[in-house]
C-alpha cells in the first residue's frame, strides 16, 4: 500500500536555499519574464536538474484567509449573457466564487445566490451598483456575511 503525501508549512528561513530558488524560477516561468527553464535557472542560479529534482514537491504557500464570505441573493432576466457579466464584476473586484445556485426561470425572471470570497479592502457597495446595473438584473441583495 502507497503511503499517503504528508505536507509541512515551514518558515522561509527553515527552507534549503536551493528550494527557495527553485520556487523563484517557477515564478519567473509563470509571470513569463523568462522564455524557457534554462533561462530561469541561469537566473537564479540552481542547475537544471536541481529544478527538476525539486519542481513538483515546493511550492510558494498563499495565506487567503484574510477574506471575507458574502452570500447574494439577485433575481434576473432569463438572458443569454447576463450571468456571465456579473462574475465578471465579480472577478473585475477581486472577488472569488465559493458556490452558485440558480433557480428554474419563472415567467422568464431567475433567482439566483453566489457565495463569494472578498478580501477585506473590496468596495462591497461599489459591486453590487454594478452588478446592479446591468441590463435585466431585478434585484441585488447581500443575504450573509461571515
Amino acid at each position: 500500500m502507497k503511503e499517503p503525501t504528508k505536507y509541512y508549512v515551514v518558515r522561509r528561513k527553515a527552507v534549503p536555499e536551493v528550494l527557495l530558488k527553485v520556487v523563484e524560477a517557477k515564478e519567473l516561468l509563470e509571470t513569463e519574464k523568462v522564455l524557457n527553464i534554462q533561462e530561469a535557472v541561469d537566473a537564479v542560479g540552481i542547475s537544471r536538474s536541481s529544478f527538476y529534482k525539486y519542481k513538483d514537491d515546493i511550492f510558494q504557500f498563499h495565506d487567503n484567509s484574510q477574506g471575507t464570505t458574502i452570500t447574494l441573493t439577485f433575481q434576473m432576466d432569463d438572458e443569454p449573457g447576463l450571468l456571465s457579466d456579473v462574475l465578471k464584476i465579480i472577478a473585475a473586484y477581486g472577488g472569488n466564487i465559493l458556490t452558485i445556485h440558480q433557480s428554474i426561470p419563472i415567467n422568464g425572471v431567475a433567482s439566483l445566490s453566489i457565495s463569494i470570497q472578498i478580501l477585506e479592502h473590496t468596495d462591497v457597495s461599489q459591486m453590487i451598483e454594478e452588478m446592479e446595473n446591468q441590463k435585466g438584473m431585478h434585484h441585488v441583495k447581500i443575504l450573509a456575511k461571515e
